[in-house]
């Protein structure tokens, strides 16, 4: 679909990013078993790897690519005579339309930092309090103060750092309590969500995330566990987000942002994961099938309540072990 450049720079990173791939699939630059992975996707439109991967979700949705299993998405509709082609996708030179590229890259300052900050403060405070200077920052980046308090008011805005009586900025500790408080509104806002938006949910993704998981169930729990991020992103944009109420939406994508981010975390360092969580989810999606749309938010509760209680599970663990010895050197570490 051509769009003018005006409706281009309007759209969203994961939409430009869709729109790019889906031509060069229709184009046949792309061809049918090419296995796409977000990381060298995200490299040559030079953007972070969450929009490559919603992008690459919702092309699923529309058949042009489909799972396999090894990792990433093979080009074209599922089949059982397609060979996974491993050709490395820079060197087939990925068509950007200039329009494409110009939105892709005119972000503003905040935004090229944003990610990296976030994945600095989100890695130490399970740790501990921290203290974010706002000039180390800056320094850091080569970017004017103006645009780090930018990005700190939007950390902010997520719940990922706040300003003491002092006013100096301040990150963690990640508890006990804040995470309880975090599932406490997911708790109310994301049933709600899912019954105001059963109506609108689209049933043939509904369909395929149901089959992944019934498939997930029956493989190791290591292949388990390096899918429930996917899995539980999905499974929000599928049967969550699908409501009409905008604020609603952006209230429950803000919340998950400090526990996706710790989450991750807890991944990173090692900890066991509870396969019991892909028949929780299983079950939400079948329940939807069956139309117990009812059943399926008081399922879903059920699951929010398992996953705060794994996570502190998780967060006592975390407690004996050696904080990070190397962190961002604008985050100072508060006893």
């Amino acid at each position: 679909m051509t769009r003018s450049n005006a409706g281009q720079n309007t759209q969203r990173r994961y939409e430009i990013a869709e729109d790019v791939l889906r031509n060069n699939i229709k184009d046949g630059l792309l061809p049918r078993g090419l296995v796409l992975l977000e990381g060298p996707i995200a490299e040559i439109l030079q953007i972070s790897r969450a929009p490559v991967q919603r992008a690459l979700l919702r092309l699923e949705a529309e058949g042009l690519v489909h799972r396999f299993k090894g990792r990433g998405f093979l080009v074209g509709p599922q089949g059982r005579d397609v060979v996974p082609n491993r050709t490395d996708i820079k060197s087939l030179g990925l068509v950007v339309l200039q329009h494409a590229d110009e939105a892709l890259q005119s972000r503003s300052s905040w935004e090229r930092i944003y990610n990296t900050v976030e994945a600095d403060v989100a890695g130490c405070v399970v740790f501990g309090k921290y203290r974010i200077i706002e000039i180390e920052i800056a320094n850091h980046f080569n970017v004017s103060r103006t645009v780090v308090r930018d990005v700190l008011s939007r950390l902010q805005e997520r719940g990922l750092v706040r300003k003491n009586q002092s006013s100096h900025w301040m990150a963690g500790p990640l508890t006990a309590q804040t995470i309880k408080d975090h599932f406490a509104l997911r708790r109310m806002l994301e049933p709600s969500s899912l019954l105001a938006g059963a109506p609108l949910i689209d049933r043939d993704r509904l369909t395929k995330l149901f089959s992944q998981l019934v498939t997930l169930e029956e493989l190791d729990t290591t292949d388990h566990l390096k899918n429930i991020e996917e899995l539980q992103t999905r499974l929000i944009e599928t049967c969550i987000l699908t409501t009409e109420n905008e604020q609603l939406r952006e209230l429950i994508r803000n919340n998950l942002l400090p526990v996706g981010a710790s989450e991750r975390l807890l991944r990173k360092l090692g900890l066991p994961g509870d396969p019991t969580v892909i028949t929780e989810l299983r079950l939400i999606v079948e329940l939807l099938i069956r139309g117990a749309v009812t059943a399926a938010a008081a399922m879903l509760e059920t699951h929010l309540d398992a996953a705060m209680k794994r996570m502190i599970a998780q967060m006592k663990i975390v407690a004996i072990i050696p904080g990070p010895s190397v962190t961002a050197g604008y985050l100072t570490r508060v006893e």
